[in-house]
Order: structure tokens, then C-alpha cells, then sequence
């Protein structure tokens, strides 16, 4: 300290002398609060001339001596992060300038970025996600983003369920650009093409910032969103081959000019896609076979504008539209001592349109992180369904026999108002958001059913579901650094109102569904790190999972023949508390990240499973509230550049969980133990030459009616570049062994093997184009030249 200060006096004494003054400072990240090491600092007088300059060390502080007792205007530089420029006024009287914390943002979408995520996929640990650069990873070349998934870490698709598991459990709330959507997430993803994709933030403890919705935490897909200027992009085509072929096909452009920003998006998908499956009795000769087959056509299209009105002030808007139109075939048949009992074929025809609109403005008050932002968001969806189901052993029972016309229309309002003010060594973030989502579900049918009474037939009858609900929320949050250590703890406050009428000609006299509910969801977050080098993270938060409109609606839905779906009007949601912890520790050849997590649900929302009484041989199938679940998991994932030219992803993960359900009155319980596994490999042939080898186990699962048996694939792709680097074409093969198939059995309610079978294993050839990107790269090399050369003395 003696010395310290002695240097301090010093240098002082010496700057006075020489008419001379310095500026200090830290560099932070603004998100992850953690100092920068080795951003650049120019110092320029007047007329723009460089006069010195510096770099931060590694705990992001820096120092500039013997500027002119003058004005000095101050860039402050580094790849991926948005410059900031400071002017100070040096004089006799005030030749020293702490410029304190100066926070830095990230730039998502500066060239140097894009060029760097081409490379490899990478990984960046913040302090409440991990972030998942896709950039030209060969294995999502073509695909759609719910592909795409399949090679991120922790999450899981499964096809035959079409839905996505997050730390095997598919309460997950998916988001795009951070907005939710009013189809499914299987829907929205399967229309967005991954070459538009730039990255993948999992956040498994969501902080209060976000919303609650979600047991095991948020997917956030990032699209791509360039900015620099002129006129750039990238083109897509290709075509994927199975039992069947799927062409598809995308296009990102981007202009900019001045202060306004033109960009856009459209996406291709088409094809059919099959699943053969079948369902044997072990107490009885009787068999199922159901095919399916989904044919569709899918569009997808964002268009957006920014206005930046000076450094201060920014202006956004985009819209996306979202189309698909699908032919669903499903044949079945069912034989029992070698006898056709049942031949169906159905044919569902699905008209699915989705159109949103987003509205962003944001004030930043100064270059230090203060900023105010508001947003309003709106969308609203049309899904109409026309079923023809015809049953060819008996056409003229109108029981199996008949037709649906089904409607259901969602729209989404959503306004969100937030503040963040640094603080000193930290970060205050409060705001306001409100959400009010409407939905109608209706249904008209010619279809007669039987009853109990006396096994009568009678009409199934028409039914109308509204089913409205608003949530109003504010939340604050507050991250303090403390050298090592940073911490972070956030309140959000939410009241949930919900209207509910249904109305069905069978069930006459039902009680609207009115609920309010006043809930706190706490979060907080501790990491320490004890180096650059290693972290250490404790996080907490408090989640919520509302039924949905398909666990609620009490229509009876057709799943098989043999099988039926009622929902339960009486669900309430269900909420969990969960604990996870997590290392993360960076080495010469890469990165190595362990974690664990701990789950309680109160009001768990889970099947109830019984014997129809007017069919013996069929099941029906619903959904309760239990009393409470506990579930807990290991997690591990790498990368590691083991050569120059080999590059491998392992990760691996165990999931342990309670599942409940009441199968023909009695509660069943079963304690599942899942385990997964991956390994990714990057071959770098040559300049141009590329290939990519992946591994994936997936073991046994089980749940309170079914065993799942385990299966491996294997995927391998490849990627050459052509005309100039600007061209590539990919060649990728995914489970070349053909080993998705899954194989189940159960014995409740009825003992019974089967397996689903899908059009998986396939072969894709694609070809990728950008363009416009000659006058760019030119224009940010002459750039980058003029700063280097200026920067060089500096360091030096």
C-alpha cells in the first residue's frame, strides 16, 4: 500500500509538472457484471488525431497518463460489445478523471461476431443462462429449429409426443426473441428454419425478470438481426429424403442506411412426414395398427425496422406471420383372433395462421447502462380443423362415422415497462408488465356416441370453451459485485385472474370457471469466481405451470380408437421451488461445465387413467392435481479443441423423478431414473473441407404407465466451401442406423407392448449463399486498419 500510494503521489506531482492529466476506470460486462480484460481504449483531441490509448488487465481496470489539460474525447472498443464514447475536459484543477464502472453491451450483431460463430458453435455461461452461438454448427444446416434442438445440451424433442423437454420434463416455456407465441412450440419451431437462428439461451432458473410460466425453465430462441450497413444476407435451399422428401428453403436479408435498419426473414418447409406404430394385448388377441402421416406446408415470415433517432433514443418494429396448412391422414386397424374388427382412415385438414406485431422504444439516459424501455407486443392466432373420419367395416355407424369442425382462435396482448440504472459495482432493474390472452374453443359434430345408460345412442353434442386470463406483475431486481463474488436477488409480484365459460349441449347448466390468485416468485443467484478461469453459481426461483387449454377443455378427444381424452375443468396450477448449482471452469483445450439441480411441485397436474365403461376394451384418459412431486438431476457438458483441426462436445445427463397418476382408481407412483448422453465431433479437413460426427443415447424411461426402452443414434454431416468462401454446400445423414424407434410396454390398465416407429433416418443435401457481404467486409477491414494502427502505439 506504501508503495501504491508512493507511485500515486508521484505520478501526480509529475503530471502537474508537465501541464499533463490521466483518466482511470473499470470496463464491466452488463450483463454478466464480470470485468473485461483487454478492451481498447483510444483517446483522441479536437480534430479527431489519436494522442494515446490503452487496454484493460484482468480485472478490467485501466489507466491513461500524460493527456493534454484539454478536451479529450474517448472511444472505448472490443469485439462483440457496442463502442461507447466519453469526452472529459482535463485542466489544473481537475487533471485526474475516475471515469468509474463503464458497463459495455453486447453488439449481437457487428460482423467480426458473425464471422468468429461461423467457426464452431460456442458456449457463453451468464450469470442466469447459458448461451448457445449456433452459428454454421453443420449439423442444424437445413433443418428447422426444432431439429436444431436436438443438439443443445439439456434438451430433448421428442417427435412422437411433439413436445420439448427441458431437463426431462417438458413443462418448458418456449419464447422467440423473448416473446411467446400463441401456437405450440412444436408448431412455431418447425416453421422457423435453423439457418435463422443465431443463437439458443437455456435459462433452467429463470430469474424474476422473467416470466414464472415454465416448471423447468425457458428456451429462448435468438433469430439472426444484422446491422451492418449496405445491403447483406443469406440464402438457403435444400431438400431432406427419407421414406419420403421434404424440400425447404430460407432467406435473411438486411439493409442499412444512415439511421434506419430494414430486415427480413422468410422461411420454407414441405413435405410429409411418417410414423408407423401398433399396440398388442398380452391378455387377449387384439391388435392395433395406426399409421400416421402429416403432410404439411409451412411459411414463415418476419419483417422488421429500426430507427435509430440519435445515440439515445431507438425506435423498433417487426412483424411476423406464420403459416401452415397440413393434411393429417391416420389410418387404423384393429384385429382380434385374426379377425378385422375396425378399418378407419381420418383425415384432418388444419388451416393454421398465426400474425404479431411488436412495438420497441428505448431511452438510454447515458452511456453507463441507464436506460428505460417499453414494449407492446400483439398477436393473435386462427387454427381451424375439418376431421372426416370413416370407418369402412360399418359405414353406416354414425358412431365411428362422422364429421368435426373445429375452431380455435388465441390472441395475446402483452406491455412490458422496464428501468435498469447501474449502481455502483451493480445493476437495478424494476418493471411493469401486463398480459391478457383470450381464447375460444369450439366444436361442431355430427358424431353419435354411446352412453351408460343402457348403452344408448345418442348425439355427442356441440361445445364452446372461452377461456380468458390476465396477469399483471412488476418485478425488481438487484446485482451487487463484490470482487469474486456477485449477487443477484429479484421479487416479482403477480395477480392472475381468470374467466372461463363452457357451454355443451350434453352438459347443460355449468358454473363459469372464475379464479384469482396473488402470488410472490423470489429468485436469487450467487456466483463466485474465484478466477477467470472458474465459477462457481448458486441460483434459486420460484416457477409456476397453468393447465392448459387441452388439460381443461372437458370434450371428449379422439386419440386412438381405443383410447380417449377428457379434460378436467377443475386443474389449479401447480408450483415449484427449485435449487440448481454450477461450475464452470475454462482450460488450455476448452471448457468443462458440471451441474445439478433440485425440484419441489406442489399441486402436481398428472394423468388419471381408467376402463371405459361403455367399451371395456378402451381407455380414457384425464388429468388430476397431486399432492406434491420431487425430481433432481446431474448435468455435465464440454468442448474441448483436442487438435487443431478436432474439435469434441460431450455431455451427458441423469434425471431423477417422481411421476404419479391414478390408473383405475388406485394412485400409482413411479421413481424414473433417465439417462442421456451426447457426443459431438468437428473435423477440420482442409480450408474448405469439413466434417462433423454425432453420437446420442437416450435410456430407458418410465412413468406411472408406460416403459420406454433405450436407443442410440448416430448422425454424420459435411460441409465444403465454394465460390470464394461465399458458397456451401452440406451433406448431412441423421440416425444412419435407423435407431428411433420406440419400443414400449404397460400393464395398467391393460397389459400391452407396442413401439412408434418414425420417418427419422434421412439424408439432406443443401446449399447456402451470402451475399452482399464484398463492400461490407471492405469497409470494416479499412475500418479496422485505421484503429489498429492508431491502437499499436498505444499498446506499445
Amino acid at each position: 500500500m506504501i508503495i501504491f500510494f508512493s507511485f500515486s503521489i508521484v505520478s501526480q506531482t509529475e503530471n502537474r509538472k508537465k501541464n499533463t492529466g490521466f483518466i482511470l476506470g473499470k470496463i464491466i460486462d452488463s450483463k454478466s457484471k464480470l470485468p473485461l480484460d483487454r478492451v481498447n481504449i483510444i483517446c483522441k483531441n479536437k480534430t479527431k488525431t489519436f494522442i494515446s490509448g490503452g487496454i484493460t488487465n484482468k480485472k478490467g481496470v485501466f489507466k491513461i497518463n500524460k493527456l493534454p489539460l484539454d478536451s479529450v474525447f474517448i472511444d472505448i472498443q472490443f469485439i462483440g460489445y457496442k463502442t461507447i464514447k466519453r469526452t472529459v475536459l482535463l485542466s489544473k484543477n481537475k487533471f485526474k478523471i475516475n471515469l468509474e464502472n463503464i458497463y459495455l453491451e453486447e453488439n449481437n450483431s457487428t460482423l467480426d461476431e458473425v464471422i468468429v460463430v461461423t467457426e464452431t458453435t460456442n458456449v457463453v455461461q451468464k450469470i442466469d443462462r447459458k448461451v448457445y452461438n449456433i452459428g454454421k454448427y453443420i449439423h442444424a444446416a437445413g433443418t428447422n429449429s426444432l431439429e436444431m434442438l436436438e443438439n443443445i445440451p439439456s434438451v430433448e424433442v421428442d417427435f412422437q409426443n411433439r413436445s420439448i423437454n427441458l431437463r426431462g420434463n417438458r413443462n418448458v416455456n418456449v419464447l422467440i426473441d423473448g416473446k411467446p407465441s400463441n401456437l405450440s412450440s412444436v408448431q412455431v419451431l418447425r416453421q422457423i428454419p435453423a439457418s435463422s437462428v443465431k443463437s439458443v439461451e437455456i435459462i433452467t432458473n429463470p430469474s424474476a425478470k422473467y416470466n414464472p410460466e415454465g416448471m423447468s425453465g425457458i428456451i429462448n430462441i435468438i433469430l439472426k438481426k444484422n446491422t451492418t450497413i449496405g445491403f447483406n444476407g443469406i440464402f438457403t435451399l435444400g431438400v431432406e429424403h427419407s421414406i419420403n422428401s421434404r424440400p425447404s428453403g430460407s432467406l435473411n436479408f438486411n439493409y442499412r442506411a444512415g439511421k434506419l435498419n430494414f430486415y427480413g426473414n422468410y422461411g420454407l418447409d414441405l413435405g410429409k412426414f411418417e410414423t408407423f406404430s401398433f399396440l398388442n394385448r398380452l391378455d387377449k388377441d387384439l391388435s392395433q395398427d395406426i399409421n400416421f402421416m402429416d403432410n404439411s406446408t409451412s411459411h414463415y415470415g418476419k419483417a422488421g425496422l429500426d430507427f435509430y433517432i440519435n445515440d439515445k433514443n431507438i425506435i423498433s418494429f417487426f412483424t411476423t406471420r406464420s403459416i401452415a396448412y397440413t393434411d393429417f391422414y391416420v389410418n387404423t386397424r384393429i384385429i382380434s383372433d385374426y379377425n378385422l374388427l375396425f378399418d378407419s382412415q381420418n383425415l384432418s385438414l388444419f388451416d393454421t395462421k398465426e400474425t404479431g406485431y411488436n412495438l420497441d422504444y428505448k431511452l438510454d439516459f447515458n452511456n453507463k447502462g441507464e436506460y428505460l424501455e417499453l414494449e407492446v407486443n400483439y398477436s393473435k392466432s386462427r387454427n381451424p380443423q375439418d376431421d372426416t373420419i370413416t370407418e369402412n367395416i360399418n359405414l353406416a355407424d354414425k358412431t365411428t362415422n362422422y364429421k368435426n369442425s373445429i375452431l380455435s382462435n388465441n390472441s395475446f396482448f402483452l406491455v412490458n415497462l422496464d428501468y435498469a440504472k447501474p449502481l455502483k459495482n451493480g445493476m437495478l432493474e424494476i418493471g411493469l408488465e401486463s398480459k391478457i390472452q383470450d381464447v375460444f374453443h369450439k366444436i361442431n359434430t355430427d358424431q353419435l356416441i354411446e352412453t351408460t345408460r343402457n348403452l344408448l345412442i345418442e348425439p355427442k353434442g356441440n361445445s364452446e370453451l372461452t377461456y380468458n386470463r390476465e396477469i399483471y406483475s412488476a418485478h425488481i431486481n438487484l446485482t451487487k459485485d463484490f470482487k469474486k463474488l456477485t449477487f443477484q436477488a429479484g421479487l416479482r409480484f403477480e395477480q392472475f385472474d381468470l374467466d372461463g365459460v363452457f357451454y355443451n349441449t350434453e352438459q347443460p347448466g355449468l358454473e363459469p370457471i372464475d379464479d384469482k390468485i396473488f402470488s410472490i416468485y423470489p429468485s436469487a443467484y450467487i456466483t463466485y469466481s474465484p478466477s477467470k478461469k472458474k465459477q462457481f453459481q448458486l441460483g434459486y426461483s420460484r416457477r409456476v405451470d397453468r393447465p392448459s387449454i387441452g388439460q381443461v377443455t372437458p370434450i371428449q378427444e379422439w386419440t386412438s380408437p381405443l383410447s380417449i381424452s377428457i379434460g378436467n375443468r377443475d386443474l389449479v396450477p401447480q408450483f415449484t421451488n427449485s435449487l440448481e448449482f454450477n461450475y464452470t471452469k475454462t482450460i488450455n483445450k476448452g471448457s468443462i461445465s458440471f451441474g445439478s439441480f433440485y425440484r419441489k411441485t406442489q399441486d402436481v397436474i398428472g394423468r388419471v387413467f381408467s376402463v371405459d365403461i361403455s367399451n371395456p376394451d378402451r381407455q380414457i384418459i384425464s388429468y388430476a392435481n397431486y399432492n406434491s412431486s420431487k425430481s433432481y438431476g446431474f448435468e455435465f457438458s464440454s468442448q474441448l479443441k483436442l487438435y487443431k483441426w478436432w474439435v469434441i462436445r460431450p455431455s451427458a445427463n441423469l434425471y431423477i423423478q417422481n411421476n404419479q397418476g391414478f390408473i383405475n382408481n388406485n394412485l400409482e407412483v413411479a421413481k424414473n431414473s433417465y439417462f442421456t448422453a451426447r457426443i459431438s465431433n468437428s473435423f477440420k479437413a482442409n480450408k474448405k473441407l469439413r466434417f462433423s460426427l454425432s453420437t446420442s443415447y437416450k435410456g430407458n424411461n418410465e412413468n406411472v404407465l408406460t416403459k420406454l426402452d433405450d436407443f442410440f443414434l448416430v448422425n454424420l454431416a459435411a460441409r465444403y466451401e465454394v465460390i470464394k468462401g461465399n458458397g456451401t454446400i452440406t451433406l448431412r445423414g441423421t440416425d444412419i442406423f435407423d435407431g428411433y424407434k420406440l419400443n414400449f410396454s404397460s400393464t395398467s390398465p391393460f397389459p400391452q407392448v407396442g413401439q412408434f416407429s418414425l420417418e427419422y433416418s434421412s439424408v439432406y443435401l443443401g446449399f447456402t449463399y451470402n451475399f452482399g457481404k464484398g463492400k461490407n467486409r471492405e469497409r470494416d477491414r479499412k475500418y479496422r486498419k485505421e484503429n489498429e494502427v492508431q491502437e499499436s502505439g498505444s499498446i506499445l
